[in-house]
């Protein structure tokens, strides 16, 4: 199977397997996604999604935030894991909105990741769910499943696989190929425990060849 043959069969799985992905993450607007993205660092979305509503009551915007100090989001948000952190990032990531870009979150990922808190994977989220752009975030499920299929060949770090994706993904497709790989690391190729039996695209996963191989190799 060549590369090109893996990707379309790829998409054409996910297509119509997951027509609709989208984030996890429950937000209003820009504002409340990239803070909730932020918060979602090495946390699961489900606890950032107990957490926000609070958060965003108090400081629906970036205005309001700001004048927030960091020990006041704290209290917050100390249920996330590295509070003290994201507390500085999120009272930084506010002021820098409101004095560099008139309280309006920008769509170039460059502009973002001047932001406190806010690094390549986090801004590619932002350009993709809520602008629509061609950028694709890279995270431990997204890293993982492109190269247990096959998607990526020996890919070092996020950014090696970030590249090597959109290279074969179509740019219209991108925004969603975010999703439909999270999600299958998420919930079906899962780090400890992959849930192979469940998969559909075992025929083309290179992890799942070589470990039915090992299951049929003569003692």
């Amino acid at each position: 199977m060549t590369q090109k043959e893996r990707y379309e069969r790829m998409i054409a799985y996910f297509e119509e397997a997951r027509p609709t992905a989208q984030s996890e993450l429950k937000y209003e607007n820009p504002f409340q996604l990239l803070v909730a993205v932020i918060l979602s660092a090495q946390c699961t979305d489900k606890r950032v999604n107990m957490t926000t509503p609070a958060l965003f009551a108090a400081y629906p915007d970036a205005a309001a935030m700001a004048q927030a100090t960091p020990e006041e989001l704290f209290e917050y948000i100390h249920s996330i894991s590295y509070p003290h952190n994201k507390s500085k990032h999120l009272a930084g990531m506010a002021r820098k909105l409101m004095s560099d870009f008139g309280g309006e979150v920008p769509s170039d990922v460059d502009e973002l990741q001047t932001l406190p808190g806010v690094g390549r994977k986090t801004a590619n989220v932002i350009a993709s769910v809520v602008f629509n752009l061609p950028a694709l975030a890279v995270d431990t499920h997204v890293f993982r499943v492109a190269n247990r299929i096959g998607l990526t060949r020996n890919s070092k770090n996020p950014l090696q696989t970030e590249r090597e994706l959109v290279k074969h993904i179509p740019e219209d497709k991108i925004p969603i190929a975010h999703h439909w790989l999270i999600l299958h690391g998420r919930y079906v190729c899962q780090a400890r425990k992959p849930h192979c039996t469940e998969c559909g695209l075992t025929e083309l996963c290179l992890w799942y060849q070589k470990s039915a191989s090992k299951k049929n190799a003569p003692c």
